[in-house]
């Protein structure tokens, strides 16, 4: 006997579908690989010197390596507290990898003393960086201009 006949359709299903589940997480982790930025360094809050005349420098951010220094001598490079002495030793290598493209932004506590400033900048002669500023607070100027 041959059974003809319609074949009863399924019921739909009511389920999320959950194999493509592990491919959206990886898709979102790629993205947000992707698209975060991390700052390089963390901002120190210090009081800056102001200045009548300054000049901006028009370099690309990865072209400046921020150094700070601190009313007891300290210098913080990226972040890192490095001793006076080794300054020479950590700048050099990093002004050599940017063919001499580095511009060192030297951000000076306002009370600092003139001998850590000296200092400072003869570890910089030392590893041959040719390429400093010096930082001064711009919003200080720019109000006192408003006045």
């Amino acid at each position: 006997m041959i059974q003809g006949g319609l074949k009863k359709k399924s019921k739909p299903n009511s389920e999320i579908p959950s194999s493509s589940l592990a491919d959206m997480a990886f898709l979102l982790l790629i993205f947000f690989m992707v698209s975060t930025t991390f700052p390089k360094e963390q901002p120190r809050r210090l009081p800056f010197p102001e200045a009548e005349q300054t000049k901006k420098v028009d370099e690309p951010r990865k072209n400046f390596l921020h150094v700070y220094l601190e009313k007891d001598g300290s210098v913080f490079i990226n972040d890192r507290l490095v001793p006076m002495e080794e300054v020479s030793s950590v700048v050099a290598p990093l002004y050599e990898e940017t063919d001499r493209k580095l511009v060192i932004s030297l951000r000076a506590d306002r009370d600092v003393p003139y001998r850590w400033v000296d200092l400072v900048q003869k570890e910089f002669q030392e590893a041959r960086a040719v390429r400093v500023t010096f930082y001064t607070n711009l919003e200080q100027r720019v109000t006192r201009e408003r006045r």
